[in-house]
């Protein structure tokens, strides 16, 4: 699966948001939010109880970019300052 990799500029400062699935071994989607080049945060939503799904491919790929959409709404609203 694709991740979703997004720079946002804010008050002055670019923010770099990496969002990926980490696999079925892992079972878990992963967010990185960079400002300036530093890491300042990570973002771990495991999906092990979807596991079973049968549209579990789907499911993960709804939890990559609702969590990568929720970041970006957070660092404009100044979350990350």
């Amino acid at each position: 699966m694709s991740g979703y990799n997004t720079r946002v500029e804010y008050r002055g400062s670019a923010y770099i948001v990496q969002t990926q699935d980490k696999g079925l071994a892992a079972q878990y989607v992963e967010s990185l939010i960079y400002k300036s080049g530093k890491l300042l945060t990570s973002k771990k939503t495991f999906y092990t109880s979807s596991l079973s799904s049968p549209g579990v491919k789907a499911i993960i790929e709804q939890m990559m970019e609702s969590q990568h959409k929720k970041i970006l709404e957070e660092i404009v609203e100044g979350k990350f300052d």
